[in-house]
């Protein structure tokens, strides 16, 4: 089974009573390269319809991973030199389409910590903050640069320091580009907009008994 966010060793950061305050990431990475890849290329439409996200990971890029005898094609998802990638290298407009949470859910429990891309498609990008997985951006040729030398070196570690808005690719250092609030949410561990809630539940109800819309209007004079 995928390991969950929480217990990934690879996610450096001070675990609070909500979500996990995100530092760094470190780890090898997947390169995938073309541009508009949509969120049905990525899990394709017939897995959304399972109530549980557990074991999505197997279905994604289903289609593009398998023939239609369910026979694995050659793929970078497919490639054993990429296994255990924490990073998922991408190209231009990735995650457009549907805005399908699934798609990030499935990657995520792929394995994939992170995302590196040219750009990415706002909802796609909110859908991966949501699971607090950062999705950066970096120039074109940055991009190209990264996706030659994983490909000639699988074995290259990178190391994504949100702290210090910079991308370690081997020997190589680059500034990356997040929105701030995206990256404050990360590094504050405030991403899993429900963990919040529960959290402070005890607020919640004391603030909701005193808004006379919830309260039936009781508390108006």
């Amino acid at each position: 089974m995928a390991p969950t966010l929480r217990s990934s060793s690879s996610i450096d950061g001070a675990a609070g009573e909500g979500s996990t305050a995100i530092q760094n990431i470190a780890g090898r990475a997947t390169p995938l390269r073309g541009s508009d890849i949509d969120t049905d290329r990525i899990i394709p439409a017939r897995y959304l319809k399972v109530i549980r996200f557990d074991g999505l990971g197997e279905y994604a890029f289903y289609d593009e991973r398998h023939d239609q005898n369910g026979q694995p094609r050659a793929h970078p998802l497919n490639d054993q030199r990429y296994r255990g990638s924490q990073f998922l290298i991408v190209e231009h407009n990735f995650g457009c389409g549907s805005s399908r949470e699934h798609a990030p859910q499935s990657l995520m429990r792929f394995g994939f910590r992170a995302f590196v891309g040219i750009s990415f498609a706002e909802i796609f990008q909110g859908n991966c903050l949501a699971l607090g997985l950062p999705a950066v951006t970096l120039p074109a040729t940055s991009i190209h640069a990264i996706l030659d030398m994983v490909e000639q070196n699988p074995a290259t570690e990178l190391q994504l320091d949100l702290s210090a808005v910079t991308l370690t690719v081997g020997d190589q250092r680059y500034d990356f580009t997040q929105a701030a609030g995206a990256r404050q949410s990360l590094l504050m561990g405030t991403w899993d907009s429900t963990s919040l809630l529960l959290q402070n539940r005890a607020d919640i109800v004391r603030v909701a008994k005193h808004l006379p819309y919830i309260d039936n209007f009781a508390n108006t004079s």
